[in-house]
Formats: C-alpha cells, structure tokens, sequence
C-alpha cells in the first residue's frame, strides 16, 4: 500500500492530470461557459473565441481533460488559447461528468460506471458549434490527455463523421473499444506518449490511477505500438518510417517521430518521448518525477497538435 503522503499525492495527480503548462491566459473575457441539456443531465463547456476573429467558418478544436480535471484547468494549461488567438480557430473545452470521460472501460471511470452518453453528448456540442458559432464541419479536431486522451481515440472510432483528424495524449485505445471501433473514413491520427509514463503504461495494460479510484483498474488498454498499428491498418496506411528529432534542450527526453501515409490523404504519427512521463509536453513538473514522471521540454504539445491538425479536412 501506499504511505499516506504518497497516497494522496497519487489522488491529487487524478485532479491534475491535464497540468502542466505555463501559457498565460491570452483573453480571459472572451470565453463563454455554456451549458447544455443532454441525457437528462446540464452539461457544461467552455469556449475560447479567437481575438481579432477572422471572417467565415473557422475551425474548432476539442481538448478534453484527464480523469479529476476540469475543461477551465486545460484551458489555462494547455496553450490551445493562446494559438486560438494567433491561429484563428475556436477552442472547447468541455467538462467530464464528473471529472471522467466514458472512454469505453467501464467501471474504471465514474462516467463509466454510470453509463453516461459521452459520445452523444460531444455531438451535440459539435451541432451546436456549427449552428451557433460558425464552425466550419469539415474542420473540427479531438484532443485530450489520460483519460481525456482515451475517450479521444473513442471518438475516433464512433464520431469519425463529424472530425477532421484526432491526437489523443497518453491515451492509447481502450482494448474494449478495438472490437467495434468502425471509423466512418480513414482518420489523421496524431498520438503523444512517454515511454516511462507510470500512470498510462507505454506497453499496455490497465491504468494505474483512474478517475474515483487508488490503485489500477480492471479494463486494459492497448500498448502505444499496437495503438499505432490498429490505425494504420483501419486509414489503409503505408508503411511508417521513423526519425529521431533534433534535441531543443538537454532535458533527459528525446523525442522520436513516427509517420505514415494514408488513403485519401490521411497519416497516422506518434511522438514517443524517451524518458517522458505522464506529463503535458512542454509544460511544468506538476508533481514529483515519482509519481508522475518527467515532463519533456523538447516541443510544445499544443503547437505539434494544433500543426497537425491543421493538414487536414474531412
């Protein structure tokens, strides 16, 4: 077991999952909470309006945050408002009931547990953005880290026809998710992962600290390479060649890129971190190495997502 101080140490990292980052608020005043009605529950996200907006549809990206997160802890963290401003898209932010995200393992979550429709209630939020906001619907991304990262790549699999391109961070495919995953086209696939994460294994199994609960779960994950693999098979992907990035700063972490082509235009690429934790690239140590790992400084997490992303349209 764990010591006491270790303990809760542990449960605050489920409350901060999606920490890490240092980019100020670029325009606090110009972020709207809204709140929908969806499945007999008032649902919550937060929306992020580029400064000095450009004219016509623009495209929107959804970050999710980790298990015992909030969408206003990701939006201060991430970085994803201060590219809204220079890059002219909408950030969404939405909020997990509470604080978790069904990402397809069951029990693991608290969504999970109660069997909520997070799936539906993310499509909902997307008709809205394209009714109500201007968002173009051939431009729309999913992002999210841990569990965020997770219900990310179930997206993928069950809401394909309404996103452009998805880039789950520390968030392999859940193993219950594989067997009906059916993305509706070949999907652009962008995955962040440390290969010394202690908390989302790098080699698959279940999570050790998952959103409600100490210690591990029950519902495994897939390992980051058969992740990779079971997307390049679904976008009928070329083979991957991989390159070692140049190092930004001597930080103990390097960064190896993995890429490949893929039917109508798509890829499917991962960043593995060497030495990386469970950690948002680019941002602070928010809890000891020990107990998270080590953040790497070797690239910003937003920036490469949001390049990215930025390729494709559906």
């Amino acid at each position: 077991m764990y010591a006491p101080r270790i303990a809760a140490a542990v449960l605050l990292s489920t409350v901060f999952l999606a920490a890490g980052c240092t980019y100020p608020r670029a325009r606090a005043a110009a972020d709207t909470t809204v709140t929908l009605e969806f499945g007999g529950l008032q649902r919550q996200y937060l929306v992020h309006y580029p400064a000095n907006r450009p004219q016509g549809p623009l495209p929107a990206v959804l970050a999710f945050h980790g298990g015992g997160g909030t969408a206003r802890n990701l939006a201060e963290t991430s970085g994803f408002d201060k590219l809204s401003d220079t890059e002219g898209f909408i950030a969404v932010y939405p909020d997990g009931y509470e604080r978790s995200w069904n990402d397809g393992r069951g029990a693991d979550t608290k969504a999970g547990a109660a069997g909520i429709d997070d799936v539906g209630f993310v499509a909902a939020v997307i008709d809205r953005l394209v009714g109500g906001d201007g968002v173009d619907p051939s431009r729309i991304y999913a992002t999210g880290m841990s569990n965020g990262g997770m219900f990310t790549e179930q997206l993928g699999c069950r809401l394909s026809g309404k996103l452009a391109a998805i880039a789950p961070v520390a968030g392999p495919l859940p193993q219950a998710d594989e067997s009906d995953c059916t993305p509706a086209h070949p999907l652009p696939v962008f995955e962040i992962h440390g290969t010394t994460d202690p908390i989302v294994p790098y080699d698959g199994g279940v999570v050790r600290v998952t959103s409600g609960r100490h210690g591990a779960g029950t519902s495994p994950v897939l390992s980051v390479d058969a992740t990779q693999q079971w997307w390049r098979e679904r976008d009928g992907c070329a083979d991957a060649t991989t390159t070692q990035l140049p190092p930004r700063t001597d930080d103990g972490t390097s960064v190896t890129l993995r890429s490949a082509d893929c039917r109508n235009g798509s890829a499917v690429q991962l960043y593995t971190v060497t030495g990386g934790g469970h950690t948002w690239p680019g941002g602070q140590q928010y809890l000891p190495e020990a107990i998270v790992g080590k953040v790497t400084h070797q690239f910003d997490a937003a920036d490469v997502i949001w390049r990215f992303f930025a390729r494709f349209s559906a």
